[in-house]
């Protein structure tokens, strides 16, 4: 079975995403319903057979559905942004919008509008857009379109937006990276964390080089494949939220074809932001390097599978996916040390 047959089969996956439709997107307070995300990654990754089971043990963990307060109008979206309390009627507002118009006409829309706001979930809007938008692109289907309306909604409802750099350096992703600096402290979480991103962050990060215009896809990719070699030696600063430098990125390149040409630089801007943002909340003061058994991308999902963990899995896909651009045996060894910490 090849990878797109995998995601292409209207079995496990799609049932599993009517199946957490009757969760919300958070539980437990902040954290993040990674149910969507992680059986798509399973399922393009030809792990299909271990849907129903991850998704058994994994409900278990999460909330119901939120109802919602009052309903979200077209033209009154904007004081709602960001507000977790109306989430359930986010949820209905977006559910509305895919059942009514096509959803690349509701994506073309909801983009620009979120994209500022990318922080949102410590990423995990994006990031779950990401892989609605995956799946869509090979079959559409109820299931997948009211996913993809469940994850506008978590993106809208937690937007955050952090203060966008735009870059005007020379710098390589790798090296750009390199240079951002910790936040002063890091005790808390993320809101707060972001919330020191300081003129130092901003001078550092801009130092990033943008690329020439039609490269925006392409540089998004190369965030991506930097995030995963800097995850290898730097991960076990929070091997949780580091793997959103990587996944983040990700996700936006998987949606960079859909969008217009007007789009496409400020998609680069938000994704090279939120990795930026990730790496100067979580790096630790020193990297540790280690040797890795030698696997084949098949290995890697296949331990990542075996883990079970929502986080390993979706970044094992993402280090496939810069394996696959790259031929770095970098990336592969990111995914290790990934489940190795347990991320």
């Amino acid at each position: 079975m090849t990878i797109d047959e995998a995601v292409a089969h209207e079995g496990p996956f799609d049932e599993a995403l009517e199946r957490f439709h009757r969760t919300g997107p958070e539980f437990e307070g902040w954290l993040s319903n990674h149910g969507p995300m992680a059986v798509e990654a399973l399922a393009r990754n030809g792990h299909d057979a271990q849907i129903h089971a991850w998704t058994d043990d994994y409900l278990n963990r999460l909330d119901e559905r939120p109802r919602g307060l009052s309903p979200i109008t077209p033209e009154g979206w904007r004081d709602p942004l960001g507000d977790p309390l109306r989430t359930g009627d986010w949820i209905d507002f977006f559910l509305r919008e895919v059942r009514e118009r096509p959803w690349r006409d509701v994506l073309d829309i909801w983009w620009p509008r979120l994209l500022p706001g990318i922080a949102a979930g410590a990423t995990h809007g994006v990031i779950r857009v990401g892989h609605a938008v995956a799946a869509l692109e090979v079959v559409e289907n109820e299931p997948r379109i009211e996913e993809f309306g469940h994850a506008l909604a978590y993106w809208a409802a937690r937007w955050l937006p952090v203060p966008v750099v735009r870059p005007q350096g020379g710098a390589d992703p790798a090296a750009a990276i390199s240079g951002v600096p910790a936040v002063g402290d890091q005790r808390f979480g993320i809101r707060s964390r972001i919330a020191q991103l300081d003129d130092e962050f901003a001078s550092a990060a801009a130092k990033f080089a943008a690329g020439e215009p039609g490269q925006e896809r392409a540089k998004v990719e190369q965030i991506a494949d930097a995030a995963v070699a800097f995850y290898a030696t730097h991960g076990h600063g929070q091997p949780t939220m580091l793997v959103h430098a990587a996944t983040a990125p990700n996700a936006v390149a998987r949606v960079m074809p859909l969008l217009r040409p007007e789009h496409q630089r400020p998609s680069l801007e938000a994704a090279w932001t939120a990795t930026a943002a990730v790496v100067a909340a979580y790096r630790p003061a020193a990297e540790v390097s280690g040797q890795r058994v030698p696997a084949t991308p098949e290995e890697v999902i296949e331990s990542a599978a075996a883990h079970g963990g929502e986080h390993v899995i979706k970044f094992a896909d993402t280090a496939v996916r810069s394996y696959q651009r790259t031929g770095s045996a970098d990336a592969l060894a990111a995914a290790q040390r990934a489940i190795e910490l347990d991320a």
